[in-house]
């Protein structure tokens, strides 16, 4: 069975869409196509073929109307694929943005079965720093092409059980589906110093968090951000890395005392945090490090309290959240235990893996 898998503007090894593509070529034979940064050409190694796409330079000095025509040049370069590569299944880690339909329309006709990956909430996600009224055309175009989407899916997969329903329910579609978070590789322990990480490479608004951080000193925390640093965060003392490989990020993740998993964006996409389920919560819990999780991401929130991993905090209530920290510290012992007999769900293992492969290609 051949299987195409669209990166789109992912990168080679993002840690999701890769994952999938290790996972599905164990036993099939799969296509990748992905982002790549240089010009790189195709090539084939076991049963994968590897197909690098560059956009043309999108940043910078170009005008609105230069990038939109380069996207629509990778868009159709990707369309082209779609309709002249051999493949039984089309898995979709995204929609192709200038023409959002196209993908699933050109693999129906062919008679091909689409599994559709959607591990970001599209309608909110999608030109997410439109405000106003923008934003709210913007959003109920996306949900009507959304559902266009759905309905041409054979199968679905989310990132949580919370954005299943809450799409299900918005665009009144049902197909099959699968929950797949972005579970951990690896299990670690390490000796652990007073410290509280942030894990991540994309800039985020933490605004509240800062004086939570702040406050915290005084109690004997330090801080560290994993995986990049920036100006936004000249004001708070700490200790950063660069983006590490997976191995070492986890070690780093693993000798701090808590992570803290509460931010906002820098624009407008409220569900899409609401129902995330990013890597760095899986990879701190098999890293044995507590989470502190903001209040309002309801899906690992729900994790946190059935199973005792960490702390939820309203960072707004500065004073109350710091207060949440000391005393989770002071009961440090008990969250560990929690996280030692649940750790195992946050993990990829054998049967995990089964099902996801199981789903997709039966």
């Amino acid at each position: 069975m051949k299987i195409f898998i669209i990166g789109y503007t992912h990168v080679k090894d993002d840690k999701r869409v890769f994952k999938t593509v290790e996972l599905l070529s164990r036993k099939h034979e799969v296509i990748y196509q992905y982002l790549s940064t240089n010009k790189e050409e195709s090539y084939r190694k076991n049963n994968i073929t590897y197909i690098p796409l560059k956009i043309s330079n999108t940043l910078g000095r170009r005008t609105r109307f230069e990038n939109i025509k380069n996207l629509v040049k990778f868009d159709k370069k990707i369309i082209n694929l779609i309709k002249n590569v051999e493949y039984d299944i089309l898995y979709l880690h995204y929609f192709l943005v200038m023409f959002p339909l196209k993908a699933f329309k050109i693999a129906k006709r062919k008679g091909k079965t689409v599994v559709y990956d959607v591990h970001e909430y599209h309608p909110e996600n999608h030109l997410k720093n439109f405000k106003g009224i923008k934003k709210t055309l913007k959003e109920n175009f996306m949900w009507y092409i959304l559902r266009k989407q759905f309905f041409l899916s054979d199968k679905l997969i989310f990132v949580s059980k919370e954005m299943q329903l809450d799409m299900f329910k918005k665009t009144d579609v049902k197909k099959p589906y699968l929950i797949v978070p972005n579970y951990a590789n690896i299990l670690l322990k390490s000796k652990k110093a007073k410290e509280i990480a942030f894990v991540g490479k994309t800039p985020r608004n933490i605004r509240f968090e800062k004086e939570i951080i702040k406050k915290l000193f005084s109690f004997g925390f330090s801080f560290k951000i994993i995986g990049m640093d920036s100006e936004y965060f000249k004001d708070i003392p700490h200790e950063y890395t660069s983006f590490l490989p997976y191995e070492k990020m986890m070690k780093e993740l693993s000798m701090a005392s808590f992570s803290l998993i509460s931010y906002k964006s820098f624009g407008s996409e409220t569900k899409n945090y609401q129902y995330s389920f990013p890597h760095k919560f899986f990879d701190s819990i098999a890293a044995n490090t507590p989470v502190i999780v903001n209040e309002r991401f309801i899906s690992m929130s729900k994790e946190v309290e059935k199973h005792g991993l960490g702390v939820i905090i309203n960072p707004e209530n500065v004073e109350k959240s710091v207060d949440k920290i000391v005393n989770a510290y002071e009961n440090y012992e008990v969250i560990l235990k929690n996280i030692e007999k649940y750790k195992k769900l946050y993990v990829w293992d054998k049967e995990k893996e089964e099902n996801f492969v199981n789903f997709v290609t039966k």
